[in-house]
């Protein structure tokens, strides 16, 4: 079988491992939630008729994370034993891009838990405090940001511009992009089906960049965390039998980070992320126009997906738009990718 085919095949395998394992493992994940009384509460200041929600099981992010790391593990077992291009047997640099990025997203993921348990035993939703959430997401930025120097990976492809040595200013940027991008992921959790399916969109145009720009590992990464959106996405979509939390928004958050950075290419995240960037740039606008009108709204609610619930759209249109602007983005990014 010739070597490319043999590659997409795997890749293929993956991404359905990553599926079967999430949306299998649900069955009993999410009444193992319920048991454990792991529901959301619904905050006070949200549209009032997610009220009904109330008590739908949260961290069900974990499905997707267990998902991407079992079946991507598998996947470098395939490698190792059947395929010429050994995952293993890359440079220090893609290695340190490749797990380092996972381990980052799976710190992202544990702060993201330790919110999500906070929140459930104390039965509201504060969870960690904005201080502590930040310190804990900087700390896991640096060590990322360090690791990658350390290896070496301070040249970064700019579009337009070139492949640019960042030196030292790597550390800074590279931090300010995992905190930046994990939160903005994260204030796209809000409807049903919403972030998985917008992160599921993205996570395809990573998986072609990487075949594209020839980074094998990445490409299994990124199938195997498809697969396990996907099928985190059977119990998510309207009406949501369990939600994500931030246990799983923040891990993809870092792991769209990491896959970003494991193609050298963390510009792309720009028009692949535009809707996280939307909805960020929404929450800012709300608060600055608040404070400076002395309690006017510039919106009728933040982040930008609650407005539109508000206008009378459905979480579904809802999502089919964002996900659609999510896919016109991503186009954006091939042609960054293969002519800038």
């Amino acid at each position: 079988m010739p070597m490319e085919i043999t590659k997409l095949t795997t890749v293929a395998a993956t991404a359905l491992a990553g599926f079967l394992i999430s949306a299998i493992a649900g069955r009993w994940v999410i009444p193992a939630l319920r048991r454990l009384h792991f529901g959301q509460t619904i905050r006070e200041e949200g549209p009032s008729w997610h009220k009904k929600k109330q008590g739908t099981p949260t961290m069900g992010g974990l499905l997707f994370i267990a998902a991407t790391v079992l079946a991507f593990l598998l996947a470098v077992g395939v490698s190792q034993l059947f395929l010429r291009e050994k995952v293993l047997e890359s440079t220090p640099l893609v290695l340190t891009r490749l797990f380092g990025g996972l381990l980052m997203a799976l710190c992202c993921g544990a702060i993201g838990f330790a919110d999500d348990y906070i929140k459930v035993v104390k039965k509201q939703n504060l969870g960690l405090t904005a201080r502590q959430k930040m310190f804990a997401q900087l700390l896991v930025a640096l060590g990322y940001a360090l690791s990658l120097w350390m290896a070496g990976g301070t040249e970064v492809y700019v579009p337009f511009v070139g492949t640019v040595d960042f030196g030292l200013w790597f550390i800074p940027f590279c931090m300010f992009i995992v905190v930046a991008a994990t939160n903005a992921v994260n204030l796209t959790d809000g409807i049903d089906g919403l972030c998985g399916t917008v992160s599921f969109v993205a996570t395809l145009f990573f998986l072609i960049a990487a075949g594209i720009t020839g980074y094998f590992g990445q490409g299994l990464l990124s199938a195997a965390l498809a697969g396990g959106v996907a099928g985190f996405l059977v119990w998510n979509l309207y009406p949501a039998k369990v939600f994500m939390g931030d246990t799983g928004s923040l891990f993809l958050g870092g792991m769209l980070t990491a896959l970003a950075f494991g193609i050298n290419q963390p510009f792309l995240l720009i028009p692949v992320g535009i809707v996280y960037i939307v909805e960020t740039l929404s929450v800012i606008l709300q608060v600055t126009y608040f404070k400076l009108t002395h309690g006017k709204r510039l919106l009728k609610m933040s982040p930008l997906h609650h407005h539109f619930e508000m206008c009378g759209w459905s979480e579904n249109k809802i999502v089919l738009v964002f996900s659609l602007v999510t896919l016109f983005g991503g186009l954006l990014s091939w042609y960054l990718l293969l002519v800038a």
